[in-house]
């Protein structure tokens, strides 16, 4: 019987849906005849839950930034309201995501949003969902209380620096596993760094600066443009995710500076990230790591709220990225960044397991699979 994969994402910017897509078309060219469904979590779970959420992501993202801190440190940072929360949420969510789960029958339950994790550990826990295998595929470096969740059967890290976190919060016998497969596979390969610059149109010679806010385009990507143009990079280009209200305003104020292109979102990534000498990231996640996978040198800098902050001490106490905390910082970290020698590619990285690999090796009694060994 062919195996039914279900995978829960959130709605809330490709730091959660580009691993769920990724992963789904990963397991599908290993297994065609697989049935795997990619579902939002939150949507699943009803309005009443998804709309709070939701509601409160954009407030991280606007002037009401401090009630979202405030907020996320009720429901991550204080252990006690949290697992009460937590709790809550569960209940919340039982009815729509059991009848989500219960329609497709999976196999095997995979989630790329945290929140997700918490519901389906209750729901197995209590009987209304079959007691199948549930991964955690995570794609941030710190900050997993949710990510990390006694009950799931295995957690998948992008960082191999994460795994002591993830067993502090999900018992020291949980499964951990350092994989490749929750960023496009086009990471796993070198690229010719001449030849992308001359097929994006970019100066052969000279520091290049790529400008991220990810899928949402947020934190001070103004104040980072105009930093790079100011320390002399060759180009800088600007990725704005979906975010065209963010992309209008930055073309309109960098019109006059031939350095800068403001590109929105992209799927050119690697190549991107390949010619550049430095990325300057606001959101961390995935896009950070494809940097370090393409040799660019990291810097997070300009949206250091709640879970981000966590993550930002992660990358500075394992040496992954700088972080710059207001614009002479940042001007420092980049001049630092664009004198010394790029990296190269991190061929280490296509030698990992992959996520889809670790998925349907959860299968292996009735596929023949051997188990991926863990970290």
């Amino acid at each position: 019987m062919a195996p039914r994969i279900l995978i829960f994402t959130a709605d809330l910017g490709e730091g959660h849906d580009l691993p769920a897509r990724v992963l789904a078309e990963a397991i599908l060219a290993r297994e065609p005849d697989a049935a795997v469904e990619v579902l939002d979590v939150l949507a699943a779970a009803g309005p009443h839950v998804q709309k709070p959420v939701k509601a409160a992501c954009e407030r991280s993202t606007g002037p009401h930034w401090r009630l979202y801190e405030v907020e996320y440190a009720l429901n991550v940072g204080w252990a006690p309201s949290a697992r009460v929360l937590e709790a809550i949420g569960a209940r919340l969510s039982a009815r729509g995501v059991t009848r989500a789960v219960t329609a497709f029958r999976p196999d095997v339950i995979v989630t790329t949003y945290p929140g997700a994790n918490p519901i389906l550990t209750y729901l197995r826990k209590t009987g209304r969902i079959p007691a199948v295998p549930i991964v955690s595929a995570i794609s941030d470096l710190s900050a997993l209380r949710y990510w990390a969740q006694p009950g799931v059967d295995v957690h998948l890290i992008i960082h191999a620096e994460s795994a002591p976190e993830v067993r502090r919060y999900a018992g020291m016998d949980t499964e951990v596993v350092h994989v490749k497969g929750l960023t496009r596979a086009v990471f796993e390969e070198p690229c010719d760094r001449v030849a992308v610059r001359a097929d994006l149109g970019l100066p052969v010679e000279g520091g290049i600066v790529t400008v991220s806010g990810g899928g949402w385009g947020v934190g001070d990507l103004d104040g980072a443009v105009a930093t790079a143009v100011e320390v002399g990079a060759a180009a800088v280009l600007v990725l704005c995710g979906r975010n065209e209200e963010v992309a209008t305003r930055l073309r309109t104020r960098f019109a006059d500076a031939p350095a800068v292109q403001v590109l929105g979102f992209t799927d050119r990534m690697s190549d991107i990230l390949g010619a550049s000498d430095v990325l300057v990231h606001s959101t961390a996640g995935l896009t950070a790591l494809e940097a370090q996978i393409r040799g660019a040198h990291v810097i997070s800098y300009g949206w250091g709220v709640a879970h981000l902050r966590a993550n930002n001490r992660a990358y500075e106490q394992f040496g992954l990225a700088q972080v710059a905390h207001d614009h002479a910082g940042l001007a420092a970290a980049l001049r630092r960044a664009l004198a010394e020698p790029r990296e190269p590619w991190q061929p280490q990285y296509a030698a990992l397991p992959s996520a889809a690999e670790v998925v349907l090796g959860l299968l292996g009694d009735r596929r023949g699979a051997a188990p991926v060994a863990a970290v």
